[in-house]
C-alpha cells in the first residue's frame, strides 16, 4: 500500500534513528570504533563502521539483542548546534576522525554550524530527523541483514569500512511481508534463472559485465525487440543503423566529453586519433537527422535502432543483468517542432501501455525527473530552457491524468524525462520504460527546419526508449514470472515427447510441421523414462508437451500436457497448430 507523506516521513525517521541506534550499539559491544556514514536506504539503513574486530554473520543478532536493550531504554533524541569548530573539537575528543573530515568538507562548502543528536551516551553529526525517543520504534519492526566492505566516500584508494545493513519497516507486519517478498525474490533471481534455463552465460576471459546470449537467451531478446518494433512501426518509427564508436569531437560538441567522461571507454588508433565507444546514440542520431536540408513538411523525424552502448562501471558495481558493461538499448529519437512535442509523447506514451500491459505490469505512478537548479554544473543549458521542458512534461502527465511525482536532480544531463516505475509480480517497484523532452542537444548541434515562412525554426528532440536496457528488462522479466514464461515468449513453446524409439517417426514428423508453422519446438528422445523427460521439461519451464505414444501414430493425433497441469488433451495436429497460433498472436 503506498504511504501518505506523513507516513512516509514518520518511516524515515524511524529509520534514521535505528541508524544511530545501531552505531550506539556497537559503541557499547566493540573498542576503538570510528563511524563513518549511516544514512536510510530504501528499505531501511545502513551504517559504515571502521574497528579492528571482524565482523561476521553470527554477530548481528548480539548487535540486534543491544539495539533493543537502547529502545527499551526510551532515551531521548536530543538535538544540539555547534559551529564548525566546536563540532571538530568535539568529535576529535572522540577520537572520530571521519566525522572532521566530513565537518572540514561542509566548512569548505561555506557551513558555519552543525547540529548533533545524542541518544544515551552516543551522540552523532546528523542533519535529523528522528523520532523524538527510542521507546517510539517497535522492537521488532527491524533486522540487521548483511555485513560487506565500502570504501570510505566510495574511494577505493580510501580506507575499506565494514558496512552493516538493517531493514525496517514502521510494524512486524510490514517486515514479515517484506521479507516474504525476499524470500521469493531469491527463489525468482534471474541469475540463478538464466542459468537453469540456459539463456546467457559470463565468461571470466571475456571479463564481467560482458553477458554472452546463448540461442535461446538470443530467442528471447529477439521475440522481445520485434515486439517493440511492432508498436513502433505502427507510429512511423524508421529504423537507422550507427556505428559503436565516434570521433572525440561528437561527444565535446554534445557535451558529453566533459560531463561523461569518467564513463566512457576510450580508443586510440596508430595515427594518435582518440575515439571513444558508444555510450548512448543521440548524437549518432542528431547527424542523421542534420545530413540533409529539412523543412516543416519533413517534421517530425523519428529513428529507431536497438543496439548496444558502453559505459564503464566500477567493477563492484557490477551484477547479473541488472549492471552490465554492454547495454543494448531499444532506443529511439525523435526530431520534432515545439508544437508537435504534445502529440509525439502521447504516441510514445501508447506504446508503452501497449507493451507493458502485455505483461500485466502496473503504472500506479510516474516520475517526472527535472533537474536540480542547486547543482546547474550537472546539466547542460539555461535555466529557462530547463524550466519550459519542465513545464512542458507537468502539462502533458496532467492532460493524460495519471498521477506523478516531481524527482529534482533526476533528470538526464540534457533534459527532463517521464520515468515509468512497474511493479512486478511480487510487488517489488521497477524503474523501465523513459521518455526525455530534451530542448538542449538540439542547440548543441543548431538543428533546426525551416518553417512555413521559410525561416529557420530551432527544433527539439524527444528520447524514448520502452525496454531501455534489454538486460536490465530481460532480469526484470525472468524475475517477475519466475522463469514461465508465457507461449508467446517463451524461447522454446514446445517439447515433443515420444513414449520410445519405436514412435521416433511420427515424433520428427509432427516437430518439422510445428517448426514449418513457425513454432519453436525441441525434440526430446533422450533414452530416459517419460516420466523423467516430463520433469526436464517443467524444469526448463516449457509451456507445453506433446507426447506421443501408439495411439497417437494411429490416429494421427497428439497428446497436449500443459506446463503446470496433470489433464492431457488429446487434438488433431492441425488443431493443436491453430490454436498455438491463435494464442501466440494474441500475446496471452
Amino acid at each position: 500500500m503506498a504511504l501518505n507523506e506523513k507516513q512516509q516521513e514518520h518511516l524515515h525517521n524511524l529509520r534514521h534513528s535505528l541508524a544511530h541506534i545501531l552505531a550506539a550499539a556497537i559503541t557499547r559491544l566493540y573498542d576503538n570504533v570510528k563511524f563513518g556514514t549511516g544514512p536510510v536506504t530504501e528499505q531501511g539503513f545502513f551504517y559504515d563502521i571502521d574497528m579492528t574486530h571482524r565482523l561476521a554473520p553470527e554477530d548481528l543478532k548480539r548487535i540486534e539483542k543491544e539495539m533493543r536493550k537502547i529502545i527499551r531504554a526510551d532515551y531521548p533524541f536530543e538535538r544540539s548546534e555547534l559551529t564548525t569548530k566546536e563540532a571538530k573539537e568535539r568529535f576529535s575528543e572522540l577520537n572520530q576522525s571521519y566525522k572532521v573530515e566530513l565537518i572540514e568538507g561542509l566548512e569548505n562548502e561555506g557551513t558555519k554550524e552543525v547540529s548533533l543528536y545524542q541518544t544515551g551516551e552516543f551522540v552523532d553529526l546528523c542533519r535529523g530527523g528522528h523520532v523524538s525517543r527510542s521507546s517510539e520504534i517497535p522492537e521488532d519492526c527491524f533486522s540487521l541483514t548483511r555485513i560487506a566492505g565500502a570504501y570510505w566516500k566510495s574511494d577505493e584508494k580510501r580506507e575499506q569500512l565494514q558496512r552493516i545493513t538493517g531493514i525496517a519497516f514502521a510494524s512486524k507486519a510490514d517486515l514479515d511481508a517484506y521479507e516474504t517478498m525476499l524470500k521469493e525474490a531469491e527463489k525468482r533471481d534471474h541469475r540463478k534463472l538464466g542459468k537453469e534455463l540456459d539463456l546467457f552465460t559470463f565468461s571470466d576471459l571475456v571479463g564481467p559485465g560482458l553477458p554472452l546470449w546463448t540461442p535461446k537467451g538470443t530467442t528471447f531478446r529477439t521475440i522481445l525487440d520485434e515486439f517493440v518494433w511492432t508498436l513502433r512501426k505502427a507510429k512511423a518509427y524508421e529504423k537507422v543503423t550507427i556505428p559503436h564508436i565516434t570521433k572525440k569531437a561528437l561527444y565535446e560538441t554534445s557535451g558529453h566529453w566533459k560531463k561523461f567522461s569518467e564513463e566512457l571507454f576510450k580508443v586510440g588508433t596508430r595515427e594518435g586519433k582518440e575515439y571513444a565507444l558508444k555510450p548512448m546514440n543521440c548524437p549518432h542520431h542528431t547527424q542523421i537527422f542534420d545530413h540533409l536540408p529539412r523543412s516543416y513538411r519533413h517534421m517530425p523525424q523519428r529513428y529507431a535502432e536497438t543496439t548496444m552502448v558502453y559505459r564503464d562501471e566500477q567493477s563492484g558495481e557490477l551484477g547479473g543483468l541488472t549492471r552490465v558493461l554492454s547495454i543494448t538499448q531499444d532506443d529511439a529519437h525523435v526530431f520534432c517542432r515545439t508544437n508537435q512535442i504534445k502529440e509525439e509523447f502521447f504516441a510514445v506514451w501508447d506504446i508503452i501501455d501497449a507493451f507493458y500491459t502485455t505483461f500485466g505490469f502496473t503504472f500506479e505512478t510516474v516520475r517526472l525527473s527535472f533537474h536540480d537548479p542547486k547543482t546547474p554544473e550537472k546539466y547542460l543549458g539555461d535555466e529557462s530552457i530547463w524550466k519550459k521542458a519542465e513545464d512542458m512534461l507537468q502539462e502533458i502527465a496532467k492532460e493524460r491524468h495519471v498521477p506523478f511525482v516531481e524527482a529534482p536532480g533526476e533528470a538526464a544531463l540534457y533534459g527532463p524525462k517521464i520515468d515509468f516505475i512497474a511493479k512486478d509480480s511480487i510487488g517489488r517497484e521497477h524503474q523501465v520504460a523513459t521518455i526525455q523532452l530534451d530542448m538542449n542537444l538540439p542547440e548543441q548541434f543548431d538543428l533546426s527546419c525551416t518553417n512555413e515562412e521559410g525561416k529557420s525554426e530551432r527544433i527539439v528532440m524527444i528520447h524514448c526508449a520502452i525496454m531501455g536496457s534489454l538486460e536490465r528488462f530481460i532480469a526484470v522479466l525472468i524475475e517477475h514470472y519466475a522463469g514461465a514464461f508465457p507461449l508467446w515468449l517463451s524461447p522454446i513453446q514446445i517439447a515433443v515427447l515420444p513414449l520410445s524409439e519405436k514412435f521416433l517417426d511420427y515424433a520428427q514428423t509432427v516437430t518439422q510441421k510445428l517448426k514449418d508453422q513457425g513454432i519453436r519446438v525441441e525434440l526430446h528422445n533422450e533414452n530416459d523414462s517419460l516420466g523423467k523427460r516430463i520433469r526436464e521439461a517443467q524444469k526448463q519451464k516449457i509451456p507445453a508437451m506433446l507426447i506421443l505414444g501408439e495411439k497417437e501414430v494411429s490416429d494421427q493425433t497428439v497428446t497436449l500436457r500443459r506446463r503446470d497441469k496433470e489433464e492431457q488433451n488429446v487434438l488433431t495436429l492441425d488443431a493443436l497448430i491453430k490454436g498455438l497460433q491463435k494464442e501466440i498472436q494474441s500475446r496471452a
